[in-house]
């Protein structure tokens, strides 16, 4: 079995939805993509957990509906730590990867949960906070995503924003991120903005949940430009089983099957472009409307068996389930 990094999964923001309507689900065997025994099934080694937080939806206060959420994983997580443990270091990880102790590692998806104050980006490293997504969907205080353009009939599409680079506000986070060293997370942010982060920064981030846009050409997928100087500086991007962003031609409702073979197509395709330096994972699971073909996060097996069957060298299938994501995290944590 070979022990897998998930660079991002919405499990945490579910359980804390769940818990405010009366319900009990646990971290350990709840009906979400991602419990604790399916982690152990399917070989986890370290899970990134974010702190999802919806600014249309979140309340006058995004901080403080990701401090709730961020309660919601420290309770989970103590309550089952004799399974899995904490990480805010590279030193634990390493710990916990040694003795077969799986790690949680807290990260936050949505940069506007600090409104634009420096002081609640060092609280939330104080936190444990270990890796931020700039944006979301959303403009703030920081930058934009790429544009959502609503069509007559409700329909959505989105156009690449390369206008609107980082804010003053978003160029010093980066640069106070990168001091602190909590990694940056590009996913979600616009074209410009990606740009920005390698302008003003040195050290290696992350595109945490990002696939190729040569072959889905859709506006969250990283251009080959994006990839390759991506894997110059040393960053990782995780493959994301949102079927928008793996199929060849994004659209329809969403809810169709994420399938093995299209997410291969991405592996490859990053690999030509880039190396295989560049590739890590980042499902999205419980943040996706699709299912994947291998179910849930028990079913990584059959992902690293389908790679072999394509070829990959054990050692590249190594590199891509946790060894890309513990160099970055071993430079930056």
């Amino acid at each position: 079995m070979i022990r897998f990094i998930d660079m991002h999964c919405d499990t945490i923001s579910e359980l804390y939805q769940d818990h405010a309507k009366g319900g009990e689900a646990s971290i350990r065997d709840c009906a979400l993509s991602v419990n604790l025994d399916k982690l152990e099934m399917g070989g986890c080694g370290l899970q990134n957990f974010a702190l999802f937080t919806h600014l249309k939806t979140a309340g006058d206060s995004p901080f403080l509906y990701c401090l709730k959420l961020a309660d919601t994983f420290f309770t989970e997580m103590r309550a089952n730590q004799e399974r899995i443990g904490i990480v805010k270091s590279w030193e634990e990880i390493k710990k916990n990867w040694d003795t077969g102790r799986m790690s949680a590692l807290l990260t936050v998806e949505e940069g506007g949960v600090c409104q634009g104050e420096g002081a609640y980006l060092r609280i939330l490293y104080e936190l444990g906070v270990r890796m931020m997504t700039l944006t979301w969907n959303f403009q703030n205080e920081l930058g934009w995503p790429n544009r959502r353009v609503e069509e007559a009939g409700g329909q959505v599409h989105y156009e690449t924003d390369e206008e609107h680079g980082l804010t003053e506000t978003g160029i010093a986070f980066v640069e106070a991120m990168e001091e602190m060293g909590m990694i940056i997370d590009i996913a979600h942010l616009n074209d410009a903005g990606i740009w920005d982060v390698f302008r003003h920064t040195r050290k290696p981030f992350v595109a945490s949940h990002s696939n190729c846009r040569a072959l889905t050409p859709h506006p969250r997928n990283l251009t080959d430009a994006m990839i390759r100087e991506l894997a110059e500086r040393g960053g990782v991007a995780g493959m994301n089983f949102n079927k928008a962003f793996v199929m060849r031609q994004p659209g329809g409702n969403g809810e169709e099957m994420a399938y093995i073979s299209e997410i291969l197509a991405h592996i490859r395709h990053m690999k030509q472009v880039g190396g295989i330096g560049v590739i890590g994972l980042g499902s999205d699971f419980d943040g996706i409307p699709n299912p994947v073909e291998f179910g849930d996060a028990s079913g990584m097996q059959l992902l690293a068996e389908a790679m072999e069957r394509d070829g990959f060298r054990t050692g590249e299938i190594e590199a891509v389930f946790y060894g890309n994501v513990m160099r970055v995290y071993q430079e930056i944590l």
